[in-house]
């Protein structure tokens, strides 16, 4: 006997996705005119029959998108997983967001919740380790899926990954020091061996290399506490260093804090650039330069991107840089007379 057509093979036909046919058959709003069309030539085409007693059962969860967070007490994850959601909210979706703490296996208890819970989409920020406890689910679900800001799992064909360029924020902010006149330049924080952490010091070692100095590089964890000790331990083992690049903001705010526990002046005596631009970094004292990731926007794309997947099968390519500029502000710019007028 010939087997019964399923949502699956009305998806391929289409050549949409099948949270896509199950909007349609749910006459959702969300899904443009041409779209819905397709999808119902589709079950014409096949004689696809919709079980819809079936389907009420499911339909409390409809449009609702899972966001997963490594570490929503950092801002930048923050402001991203916040800009996200109401970009959501904005089409009409609902998010249910969950923080994971940098622990795998909470990873994979989460993601497997709302998958249960019968989410459309996840978009995920993760932790490292145990990733195919994580990712091996969604791939049996079949639902969209985006890595964001860290990229863990390699079969980006199926979970394709965003981020800003970090690389090139690293160079900017290297070549600007290089230009104020910094002789010795310091990386700090970060763990080592992590592709983040890499890729954010990539561009710091080719500007370098380009200008014909020698880095030194200080990992650990991305942390105020970290930075507040790094400065310390630069004054004290490395004198000669005269500027800093910092893995993220919250490293660079700990450094202004060491710098003035030791009276050495930021902006004069010791230049500071951060990376992501978080909020707090130009109402710090002095001001910080930071790498600007536009995490608002790229919180707004990411979730445009996984809309337009999930409502009428637009697959992200494989992996999205978006663009990164350098905000120079008083800790790497030096503070003039009138700062406060």
């Amino acid at each position: 006997m010939k087997r019964r057509p399923t949502i699956i093979d009305v998806a391929r036909k289409a050549g949409v996705s099948k949270s896509t046919v199950s909007l349609v058959l749910q006459n959702s709003p969300q899904v443009r005119a041409e779209t819905r069309d397709l999808v119902r030539a589709a079950i014409a085409d096949i004689g696809y029959f919709y079980n819809r007693a079936a389907a009420n059962l499911r339909m409390s969860n409809a449009g609702l998108i899972g966001l997963v967070i490594n570490d929503l007490r950092n801002p930048f994850f923050t402001e991203f997983a916040t800009s996200l959601q109401m970009a959501l909210s904005a089409r009409g979706y609902a998010a249910v967001v969950a923080n994971t703490d940098e622990d795998p296996d909470v990873q994979a208890q989460v993601v497997g919740a709302m998958l249960e819970h019968g989410v459309s989409a996840l978009i995920i920020s993760p932790a490292y380790g145990k990733e195919p406890a994580t990712f091996d689910p969604i791939v049996r679900a079949a639902i969209p899926a985006m890595q964001v800001l860290r990229n863990v799992e390699p079969r980006m064909d199926l979970f394709p990954f965003a981020v800003p360029d970090y690389v090139e924020g690293g160079r900017l902010a290297t070549e600007h020091l290089l230009e104020a006149g910094a002789r010795r330049i310091a990386f700090v924080g970060g763990l080592q061996g992590r592709a983040v952490t890499r890729e954010r010091m990539s561009g710091y070692h080719a500007a370098l290399k380009k200008a014909g100095r020698e880095p030194l590089v200080l990992t650990g964890r991305a942390t105020r506490a970290f930075g507040r000790q790094a400065a310390r331990r630069l004054a004290d083992d490395h004198p000669e260093v005269d500027a800093a690049l910092c893995f993220n903001d919250l490293v660079a705010l700990g450094m202004l804090a060491g710098c003035a526990e030791i009276g050495r002046e930021v902006g004069k005596d010791f230049r500071i650039v951060g990376f992501d631009d978080i909020e707090e970094c130009a109402q710090a004292w002095p001001s910080l330069s930071s790498v600007h990731c536009d995490i608002a926007g790229f919180g707004e794309r990411i979730a445009a991107t996984v809309l337009d997947w999930l409502e009428d099968g637009v697959t992200p390519p494989p992996q999205t840089l978006t663009p990164v500029e350098l905000v120079v502000r008083e800790s790497s710019r030096g503070r003039s007379a009138n700062a406060f007028s």
